[in-house]
């Protein structure tokens, strides 16, 4: 049969396959099918899934995306900018603080456009902390010179991904790009999505990585990326990178015509629901919009022609669409997950306003309402009552209150909150059992415990019903821990395990000063409470004893993101404490690699498969790094050896209180991400102290002396031991992984033979 010419130039469309997922998940097919080169990452809730399924993908060998874990999120938007100077292709996913953390990276990079895709995965920005979905930390991007996609639902995280690589490097934006979709709302909730069986028609739609442009890696055509500029040039540069930002527009368009062509799926500039003849309309970014639009066909069930609009871009932003879509509106009411302190309307508020100014025949009323924040639900009932608003403007052409906050509860006073635990003092905390003298002899200190059994009836400085998980490790050894130091303490604890399991407002865990800060700044914070503190004592404005201890408690990776806090503030030798709890992984979100996981460690950011076994470097050796600081006391304990560790505490505050900063590491179980049983903490402890792998010891004065040797005690275990009771390592004791265990010996053996040579000469 003869072919007609239609049936010759037909296209078929590739296939597709119909899953149930999240929005996380599709982020990370997308990028998986796309095959970036690189992502940098830190993990930070609720993003941090993103990288962990590409990691799980990683080890089926389901793409070649080079997965680099970094220090912090600065550090991850570093890695980003360096390897997009090189022409590669390039993916990062964050949430919150960790977006605030890299925003000083952001405009750098679209200012000197190059171009990558950032997945924001959006939630509250501390103060005080919430882990939940808002739009608090997108609201900052705004002014970063990227261009923005916001998505409501997993299929549009997949599909707006797989489109903004390409917006991102079409010659007539040369940008970077983010794809914005709610925290939790979308990025975990799973819906039913369509995707691309192969990767092919992805990697065909999207194209090869555009030639031609500058890169830092062209030997034949050297360049200088980032000279500073003076203003006439960087007047210039600005208006240039503010022109493709708004060609990003028409670009956005023709991609969105591209992908429906093979997607069947279409993306205007404004998912417009009931807007035909809408006279009284919502505007809601995002996960919000879904839920208004059941109402939207009840309202007009009941003859109100109601109509929602929400945005699939918002930088550039679409102020001509805005104002057609507004044209025959009565009453618009924006809802907005997040503010803007102080402007009477959070920031697209006033974007609309404006937009709609520009219309001299406009009279649409806009009203303002920041609603949802820190993950606070919206419900149909929630946007019935943002419909009533606007009716009832619409119906008296008025406003009565142009911009107020929704859903606010107001307090009553008899229902003040009262403390729950008593607070405890000095007196309590003195049981004047432990004696710290100094030996001018050994210039050493000379510390006297009793028996444990005595130190019993000293109170704990955390009190019980926080949420640890059972078998952890962490609140046991602090315990122990502040046996040893006596008296009165403030306590910080940086974002963690420790911290969100004890202070979940209204409740709190601790009975004495308590304060709490982000991950990159717990030691500046706390050297700046002892600064100030001493400086008023030094006044006369406060009367308080002086042997008050500062102890700020670090742990999850807070001496990763925090490394370059805690080193400046040991080089300032401030008097307080630098404790970690050390649990060999980021486990508060989710048990992911930090650079204390020993080399081999499954985490869920370095999978065991195929393709991958585990953590493929050697551990950070905080203890050794602090010490090079040349602070007067360093050490390393654990709940298996008590005294060691109390005498220790001991000498902490006695150093502490008299010389300048202390740092300590404890090594602590953590059952549910080790994959061990809970009641075999004691046994893990001690198997990793007398295999070597964690050897107690302390660095006083500069002077290294082991506090226990297995070797002299004739204790010494194969570092099998340990790993076996573990499931995170029991892949490390299989035949095939024969050479990654042995790497791990000789380092273990290589650092002890180390120590054991700084104990021997004490001037090392």
């Amino acid at each position: 049969m003869a072919m007609t010419e239609k049936n010759v130039t037909k296209k078929t469309k590739p296939e597709q396959v119909q899953t149930f997922e999240s929005g996380n998940e599709m982020a990370a097919m997308a990028a998986a099918q796309i095959n970036y080169h690189v992502m940098g990452y830190f993990p930070i809730t609720p993003s941090t899934e993103v990288a962990q399924y590409l990691d799980m993908m990683a080890s089926k060998g389901m793409h070649d995306i080079e997965l680099i874990a970094a220090d912090g999120e600065h550090g991850s938007a570093g890695i980003c900018f360096g390897a997009a100077t090189t022409g590669a292709r390039v993916f990062n996913a964050t949430s919150a603080n960790g977006f605030l953390y890299m925003i000083e990276q952001l405009p750098a990079q679209s200012g000197l456009r190059f171009p990558m895709v950032l997945n924001l995965v959006t939630r509250a920005v501390s103060g005080p902390l919430d882990i939940r979905g808002d739009h608090s930390d997108l609201y900052y991007g705004l002014n970063t010179g990227w261009v923005i996609l916001t998505a409501r639902t997993p299929q549009e995280v997949y599909d707006l991904n797989i489109m903004a690589l390409k917006i991102a490097e079409h010659s007539d934006v040369r940008l970077p790009v983010i794809v914005a979709y709610d925290g939790f709302f979308t990025s975990h909730q799973k819906r039913k999505v369509d995707l691309f069986k192969d990767r092919e028609p992805v990697q065909a739609f999207v194209g090869e990585a555009p030639e031609g442009y500058p890169t830092s890696i062209n030997k034949e055509q050297p360049v200088t990326i980032g000279a500073h500029m003076n203003g006439d040039d960087l007047l210039n540069n600005h208006f240039q990178q503010s022109e493709a930002l708004y060609r990003a527009y028409d670009v956005y368009k023709e991609v969105a015509e591209e992908y429906e062509e093979i997607s069947g799926r279409s993306y205007s500039i404004l998912d417009q629901y009931g807007m035909e003849d809408a006279e009284v309309a919502l505007f809601l970014l995002n996960s919000a919009a879904e839920s208004a639009k059941d109402v939207v066909d009840r309202l007009r069930n009941e003859g109100v022609k109601a109509g929602v609009i929400s945005p699939n871009v918002i930088r550039p932003f679409p102020s001509e669409d805005i104002r057609q879509a507004l044209k025959n509106v009565k009453a618009v009411l924006v809802g907005e997950r997040a503010d803007s302190y102080g402007a009477n309307g959070a920031n697209l508020t006033h974007e609309i306003k404006s937009a709609l100014q520009e219309d001299p025949d406009n009279n649409t009323l806009v009203l303002s309402r920041v609603f949802g924040l820190g993950g606070k639900d919206f419900y149909a009932d929630d946007a019935e009552a943002f419909f009533q608003l606007a009716i009832d403007a619409a119906a008296t052409g008025e406003i009565e209150k142009p911009f107020d906050y929704y859903g606010i509860v107001p307090g009553k006073e008899e229902l003040k909150l009262q403390p729950v635990i008593e607070p405890q003092t000095k007196d309590v905390y003195n049981s004047g059992l432990i004696k710290v003298t100094e030996d001018e002899e050994t210039n050493k200190l000379k510390v006297k415990v009793p028996p444990l059994r005595q130190l019993t009836t000293k109170p704990k400085r955390f009190a019980s019903g926080h949420g640890a998980c059972p078998g952890c490790g962490i609140f046991p050894g602090l315990e122990l821990f502040f046996k040893g130091i006596e008296g009165d303490a403030v306590i910080l604890f940086h974002t963690g395990c420790g911290y969100v399991v004890t202070t979940a407002y209204p409740y709190s865990s601790h009975k004495q000063p308590f304060i709490h800060n982000l991950f990159q700044s717990g030691p500046a914070t706390l050297s700046g409470t002892v600064e100030a503190f001493f400086e008023m004592k030094d006044r006369g404005e406060v009367d308080i004893d002086d042997d008050f201890t500062f102890v700020m408690v670090t742990g999850d990776g807070g001496m990763d993101i925090g490394m370059g806090s805690a080193i400046g503030t040991a080089l300032r030798n401030h008097k307080m404490i630098i404790l970690e709890y050390d649990n060999e992984g980021y486990m508060n979100t989710g048990s992911q690699m930090s650079y204390s996981t020993p080399i081999g460690h499954m985490t869920s950011t370095t999978g065991v498969g195929k393709e991958k076994q585990g953590k493929a470097f050697h551990h950070k050796d905080t203890a050794q790094i602090m010490a090079a600081t040349n602070i007067p006391y360093v050490f390393t304990g654990t709940e298996a050896y008590p005294q060691d560790l109390i005498k220790k505490a001991a000498k902490a505050q006695w150093y502490a209180q008299n010389e300048g900063l202390v740092y300590g590491k404890l090594l602590i179980t953590c059952p549910l991400n080790w994959k061990s049983n809970d009641r075999d903490g004691e046994k893990i402890m001690k198997a990793a102290v007398e295999s070597c792998f964690f050897p107690l010891y302390e660095i006083e004065r500069g002077e290294t002396l082991i506090t226990y040797d297995p070797e002299a005690k004739k204790k010494r275990v194969d570092l099998s031991e340990w790993l076996g009771y573990m499931g995170k390592t029991k892949h490390l004791l299989k035949e095939e992984n024969n050479k990654l265990l042995s790497s791990f010996e000789e380092e273990v053996e290589r650092r002890w033979k180390i120590l054991k040579t700084k104990h021997e000469t004490p001037l090392i």
